[in-house]
């Protein structure tokens, strides 16, 4: 079956929202990350539309959909709302199977241990996205053990996410992406993650500019005041190795929030979306398939 298009409100934001396979199969929902929309799922889609009903959307702030000018409409709770309303529309009432890359995994963290969805979420495999709160408790834990090496990795993981600083200030982010960062966006998916068909994206500028507020709108309040967030379905973790942003440090201790976790590594980078995409299908159905039967 072809791709079919709708678009889909969540008061007053209007979500562009895309579908492939039969709507008779197993639902799966993909959630993208930033600086992307939902074509970062492409690949993958095409791996396992045979046998789901994948349903995609652009995340606020992204692609087709609506952009919100402030940044208190990117926080947490309305982007749960977001995927609350995708799913009530497209799929009301049914199960599904739920997998989420960077910021998409980030905020997929909030429905997948609190909200409305945790009854019907069959599974959920998360890909270089941690829960923030997760990350608080875990920040917590680490920074004062300097004897025990928990400094130590705090400092690392901060050298890696040195942009989440730079995020939080005024313009800066923005102006970046207006001076063309869109532009030379490929060269740098090709030279520096592996990406090599890499290739321009129209909505690339604006999918950089606005997703800026996912930042400044959680990361603070998150990591000062976390919540204790123990996920309600089974969870399969996979973790790029070569990650040049999120560390596999930041996961340490995530059996204690996920009961039922897997494990998968895999020696790519970020995008690894991009780079191995029939791998990660193949891990998102079988794990899917093993916790549907489970």
């Amino acid at each position: 079956m072809t791709t079919q298009h709708q678009w889909v409100n969540n008061n007053g934001v209007n979500l562009y929202v895309t579908t492939d396979g039969n709507p008779d199969s197993p639902p799966l929902v993909l959630v993208h990350g930033y600086p992307d929309n939902h074509t970062v799922w492409d690949k993958v889609t095409e791996q396992l539309k045979e046998r789901y009903f994948v349903v995609r959307y652009d995340v606020r702030g992204a692609g087709r959909s609506d952009k919100p000018a402030k940044t208190r409409a990117y926080r947490m709770t309305h982007l749960a709302a977001d995927l609350a309303a995708v799913v009530d529309t497209v799929i009301p009432d049914r199960p599904f199977h739920l997998a989420a890359h960077d910021w998409g995994s980030i905020q997929s963290w909030e429905s997948v241990t609190t909200g409305p969805l945790t009854s019907r979420i069959r599974s959920y495999t998360t890909i270089s996205g941690p829960c923030l709160d997760h990350v608080g408790f875990w920040l917590r834990n680490n920074v004062t053990r300097v004897s025990e090496g928990g400094t130590r990795k705090v400092l690392k993981q901060l050298a890696s996410s040195w942009y989440v600083a730079m995020f939080q200030l005024p313009l800066l982010p923005e102006t970046v992406w207006r001076a063309g960062l869109d532009k030379v966006w490929p060269n740098y998916l090709k030279n520096r993650e592996q990406v090599s068909d890499a290739e321009y994206n129209r909505f690339q500028r604006n999918d950089g500019r606005y997703g800026v507020k996912l930042y400044r709108a959680n990361f603070m309040p998150k990591l000062l005041r976390p919540e204790p967030r123990p996920a309600q379905c089974p969870v399969q973790l996979i973790v790029p190795g070569q990650d040049n942003y999120v560390k596999e440090q930041l996961f340490e201790g995530l059996e204690k929030w996920a009961g039922k976790l897997s494990r998968q590594d895999i020696d790519a980078p970020h995008w690894v979306l991009l780079t191995q995409p029939d791998v990660i299908a193949g891990w998102i159905d079988g794990f899917a398939g093993r916790a549907a039967h489970a």
